[in-house]
């Protein structure tokens, strides 16, 4: 049996340039970093990773690294361990960054965005100072962004994909039911992170989450209400279609790509 959210039925009204933005840069450091070789990567790794052991002897490791442990707090959230933790983050920054980055502002939602991120390492840092296990991954920030969506839009229905052996289907889910499955899942999993003493920083998607909740009433747009109504019915199931894969890409928009229009005496113009 497998799940995955392919889309909100909720279309925002304004292109995400900066959603877009931060998912092109964590795919091209990424890559830059998936060419390195072994040592060089682990020392890119050393970096540019927020090590927990480094912010608590900060006097002493600062005068010893090129980079201010503090900047580690935002750099760490553009780095990825691997192709499934990077796209499981991108996934969820596409479906539910478009509308939150709408209801802000881009400068707002980019600001909204990196408070998320060091808010959820500095839980992680305080859940075990003396770590020296790198903390990577844009996982803080986008656990903001999902809280943020689930004050704003709770009845939004998230378009699901169902597999069941050979049963293909799409239902829709309202977002509160899966966002709140989401932060439980976090809570019931401390338990195994802390007995384990390493693994995924769940302490860093709780605190961004809860961020993300705190943060959305202060610097979401004054025309924007918290808490708005669905725009389709939940709990719809039908068979995968075509339309699904291209509302992955395109939001429920017209197009996410401008669309050229021809006219008479004059060069081709940009239609947006």
């Amino acid at each position: 049996m497998l799940f995955i959210p392919l889309y909100d039925e909720n279309p925002s009204k304004k292109r995400p340039l900066v959603t877009w933005a931060l998912i092109a840069i964590c795919f091209i450091i990424f890559i830059y970093q998936f060419n390195l070789s072994q040592k060089s990567e682990l020392n890119f790794i050393y970096k540019y990773a927020f090590i927990p052991d480094y912010l608590n002897n900060y006097y002493i490791v600062s005068k010893l690294t090129s980079l201010d442990p503090m900047l580690t707090l935002i750099t760490s959230a553009f780095l990825h361990a691997g192709w499934m933790h990077i796209l499981g983050n991108m996934l969820y920054l596409y479906i539910f960054g478009d509308n939150v980055e709408d209801s802000m502002g881009k400068l707002k939602f980019f600001l909204f965005y990196v408070i998320c991120a060091i808010t959820g390492s500095l839980l992680q840092y305080y859940s075990n100072q003396s770590s020296e296990i790198p903390i990577v991954g844009a996982s803080g920030a986008i656990a903001g962004v999902l809280g943020s969506y689930l004050i704003l839009y709770p009845k939004a229905n998230i378009k699901v994909f169902m597999w069941i052996i050979i049963i293909f289907r799409t239902i829709n889910i309202p977002a509160w039911i899966v966002l709140s499955i989401w932060i439980m899942v976090q809570f019931f999993s401390l338990s195994n992170s802390t007995s384990s003493g390493g693994g995924v920083a769940y302490f860093a998607h709780i605190g961004g989450f809860f961020a993300g909740m705190i943060l959305t009433p202060i610097l979401k747009n004054k025309n924007k209400a918290l808490f708005n109504e669905s725009l389709s019915s939940p709990w719809e199931i039908k068979r995968t279609q075509k339309s699904d894969l291209k509302n992955t890409f395109t939001h429920g928009r017209k197009s996410s790509l401008p669309v050229f229009r021809k006219s008479k005496g004059s060069l081709p113009k940009f239609k947006r």
